[in-house]
């Protein structure tokens, strides 16, 4: 980066219909950031809410996951143009993505050139592991048919960041490679046996962008495999460094990320009791590298926001 400054990215995980764009913005006041990432999977398509995110008024980057493609397999085959725009308007993955617009950076890149940042997506819709999920849709709309023909894409979408620029990949799940066991960052939590739920399109990527060009990319943002592992078996790993490489890996899904209150606390006044709790997890990058990551817990009442709960996963002390 040209000079020595600090940005402060916020990732919103996994919403799963836990958003609600008044209460979110107020927490998002609080905590300053300059860019907000959204790892996908607002809903079975929901549409409403969505809308609800674009209108969010900060420097934004989305990538749409699995739930987001739930009841739509296919973009509608060419005909007449009437149609076909009859036939757009009740595909719910294509009015995410109209919405969206350029802030869905699935498969291409976002500048941010004040923040001297680029954000390049990965496949969208992704469920994780060795199939392509809603193959037609990736098909259709962008021309892939296969992991080899995704990696390409993702690379391709990097070329022509400006070099001065740190690049930020973010995608709906992670990479495979970062270990197979439940707690991993990608582990399968759902088997006896664990396994590798990453996706490895966004592993051959990464590695061909490492091999092939000269950008910085420090950080790879993601969600989709949720904290809470299921059956009650304590939490995932959410941050992962590569040493090595020097990226570090971010998965946001906090999984439900929005807790109600409705008591109040003793000694609590009653203008700071009640509403939610909401949780972020940011991410502070200095001149390029990733000094700081933290869980966050805002509670909005009404007008006021405040931190309530703070959790380091990850610091540079160098």
């Amino acid at each position: 980066m040209a000079s020595s400054s600090l940005v402060r990215i916020a990732v919103v995980g996994d919403v799963h219909g836990f958003w609600k764009l008044d209460e979110d913005q107020k927490a998002l006041q609080l905590l300053q950031p300059q860019l907000v990432l959204f790892t996908g999977d607002f809903g079975e398509e929901d549409v409403p809410l969505v809308q609800s995110v674009a209108a969010l008024p900060f420097p934004k980057a989305v990538i749409l996951g699995n739930h987001d493609a739930w009841h739509t397999q296919k973009f509608p085959k060419k005909q007449n143009g009437v149609q076909m725009q009859l036939d757009m308007k009740e595909n719910g993955v294509q009015m995410q993505l109209d919405i969206l617009g350029d802030e869905h950076v699935g498969y291409q890149r976002m500048d941010f050139p004040s923040l001297k940042l680029s954000v390049v997506g990965g496949r969208p819709f992704s469920h994780g592991g060795d199939k392509l999920h809603r193959d037609k849709l990736l098909l259709k709309r962008y021309g892939v048919r296969n992991m080899n023909a995704s990696a390409g894409t993702i690379c391709r979408a990097a070329l022509g960041t400006p070099e001065d620029h740190v690049v930020i990949v973010l995608a709906h799940n992670g990479p495979t490679g970062l270990g197979s066991q439940a707690e991993d960052i990608c582990g399968r939590d759902w088997s006896a046996e664990g396994g590798d739920q990453g996706d490895p399109d966004l592993e051959q990527a990464l590695r061909q962008l490492k091999e092939t060009t000269e950008l910085s990319v420090p950080l790879v943002v993601f969600g989709h495999m949720h904290k809470e592992l299921g059956g009650g078996k304590g939490n995932r790993k959410m941050v992962v460094e590569d040493s090595d490489n020097k990226v570090l890996y971010v998965n946001g899904a906090i999984v439900p990320r929005v807790i109600e209150i409705k008591e109040t606390p003793v000694g609590t006044a009653e203008s700071e009791s009640g509403g939610t709790v909401r949780a972020f997890t940011l991410v502070e990058i200095l001149d390029g590298k990733i000094k700081k990551v933290v869980e966050s817990w805002v509670q909005v009442t009404g007008s006021v926001a405040k931190i309530v709960e703070e959790m380091t996963l990850f610091e540079d002390v160098t």
